[in-house]
């Protein structure tokens, strides 16, 4: 089977994108990592602030993290299913989006299964649904950015 060179660059950016999410998943010390670079800066902009809140802002932190690399996910699925079925007048479709939510979706509910492999690293139902979240933001930027620039 051969691939079109269309076809490459429109769906690699998004394989790439999950690799790099993959690889993310499978460090079972990143929240150490993290917390090495934003607690200390935390301290150092905020030096009466107790340690529980630190690591409180430490975890939403994170959270948001799941949401921005989930938001950039959807992005690029939507980019390859846009150019794999092109609309010659251009208009946003609801239907694109749901499959790109769907395989959002999916990609986080294996991102999680993968993490109860990993030692260190625990999978959580709820994590889907933040990064599943991101995926929405990531559309709705979209969304948003094609309505003010009156493309749709």
């Amino acid at each position: 089977m051969r691939i079109s060179r269309q076809a490459l660059r429109d769906w690699l950016p998004p394989l790439l994108w999950m690799v790099v999410i993959f690889s993310a998943s499978h460090d079972a010390a990143s929240v150490h990592h993290s917390s090495r670079l934003f607690e200390p800066l935390m301290h150092w902009l905020f030096p009466r602030m107790a340690q529980a809140r630190v690591e409180d802002f430490h975890h939403y932190f994170r959270k948001s993290g799941h949401v921005a690399e989930f938001a950039i996910l959807g992005m690029l699925l939507w980019r390859g299913l846009r150019h794999a079925r092109p609309d010659p007048q251009r208009r946003w479709r609801w239907s694109q989006a749901g499959l790109v939510l769907m395989a959002v979706l999916l990609y986080a509910a294996t991102d999680e299964f993968h993490q109860t492999f990993v030692p260190g690293r625990t999978g959580q139902v709820s994590d889907v649904f933040v990064d599943l979240s991101g995926g929405a933001v990531g559309l709705g930027m979209l969304w948003l950015g094609g309505k003010l620039g009156k493309r749709w």
